[in-house]
């Protein structure tokens, strides 16, 4: 077996999931930039998830879809292509006018 391959720095981190209203407390090697007041009146650095075992639907008994990409972001990628696709199709007509209206002017 390798020796030292294993991190040696465990620290007590808080994570929490937001959604589910759930947080807890225990030792990783996580890197985070947020803190938070815990329980104790210590404070801990934070990480958010987006799924623990008080929302994953396999825990909880729930069926519903976990969407982690977000709603939110994948409406703004549609819109965004059609926006692209609609000033696609005004340079297309500008272009096919111009054409014509030279045709026509001969």
């Amino acid at each position: 077996m390798k020796s030292s391959i294993h991190p040696q720095n465990y620290r007590p981190i808080v994570f929490s999931d937001d959604q589910a209203g759930f947080a807890f407390l225990t030792q990783s090697t996580a890197q985070t930039t947020e803190t938070i007041k815990w329980e104790d009146g210590k404070e801990y650095p934070l990480v958010r998830v987006h799924v623990s075992s008080a929302s994953h639907p396999f825990f909880t008994g729930e069926k519903r879809v976990i969407d982690i990409e977000g709603r939110v972001d994948k409406f703004e990628a549609r819109r965004k292509a059609a926006e692209e696709r609609r000033q696609a199709l005004a340079n297309k007509a500008k272009k096919a006018k111009a054409t014509a209206d030279k045709k026509s002017a001969k």
